[in-house]
């Protein structure tokens, strides 16, 4: 979500993010997240991000900022800790990443699309 001001209307946040404010906290289908301080019609962005740990980014000098989406329910890692990957090697034999634990690695993904 694009924003030109961090108090937006709360039909506006809504919309946006998915999540519906109600006096229980922000909730989308069973799940429900409270909130520091109820949203009236107007909704203090930079407060509901602190609540629902959404990252908030500001562009400096030119008076907008990006609300990204809420970790919960979506694809965004809860650790840092990479799944086991298991992949054939340039010469065929199977590599683990778990055999690198403890030591720091990048990985590279590519794709041609």
């Amino acid at each position: 979500m694009i924003l030109r001001s961090l108090q937006v209307p709360k039909a506006d946040f809504e919309a946006a993010t998915g999540w519906t404010l109600k006096p229980e906290g922000a909730c989308r289908g069973d799940v429900c997240i409270p909130l520091a301080r109820p949203a009236g019609d107007t909704v203090d962005v930079a407060q509901v991000a602190r609540d629902m740990a959404m990252p908030l980014v500001a562009a400096e000098g030119h008076a907008l900022w990006a609300l990204g989406p809420a970790a919960i329910g979506s694809r965004a890692l809860v650790t840092a800790q990479a799944p086991d990957l298991q992949l054939p090697d340039l010469d065929g034999r199977t590599f683990s990443l778990s055999s690198l634990r403890g030591q720091k690695v990048l990985l590279y993904a590519w794709a041609p699309y």
